[in-house]
């Protein structure tokens, strides 16, 4: 599968073309953690979609659109609403220029707690989510069969 393949080329470029920034990509040396940036906007986007941001056929086209396409935001590939913050934080995450994109976590944990971001979100919104996306995972869990007792016994020393 396209997203899950992990690259290597003469250049030595290692990842998952899903979730690798433009810098990465590109080989320049000056990559810091700006690019993890970049993939925490890759996964969120992921995880408030149901969908990578670009759904491309091969991992070429992936490195491609991360280096020169821009991304949709969210909001348009999401079944249900999504907080403009949110939105544009995730959209400042993938920014193509490291320097447009948060330093680092610590700046995005900071803008998701002293903001209004997770206002109107509830458990009940992210149960709706993990049902719609992953239903597997939320239902009863199959039993493996009649329960089992384990006795342990104490031995005098």
């Amino acid at each position: 599968m396209a997203d899950t393949e992990t690259m290597l080329t003469a250049q030595h470029l290692i990842g998952t073309p899903a979730y690798m920034a433009p810098e990465v990509i590109l080989g320049r040396e000056d990559v810091d953690r700006r690019a993890d940036v970049y993939a925490i906007g890759c996964v969120t986007y992921y995880l408030l979609t149901g969908r990578r941001v670009f759904e491309d056929s091969t991992p070429m086209q992936a490195l491609v659109d991360h280096v020169h396409a821009a991304p949709a935001a969210p909001s348009r590939k999401a079944g249900q609403a999504i907080p403009r913050e949110v939105d544009e934080l995730v959209l400042q995450c993938l920014k193509k220029a490291p320097g447009d994109r948060p330093k680092d976590a610590t700046e995005i944990l900071h803008r998701i707690v002293s903001g209004q971001m997770a206002k109107g979100w509830s458990s009940t919104h992210a149960l709706a989510w993990w049902r719609a996306h992953l239903p597997d995972l939320t239902g009863p869990l199959p039993c493996a069969g009649a329960s089992s007792v384990v006795s342990i016994e104490e031995t005098a020393h």
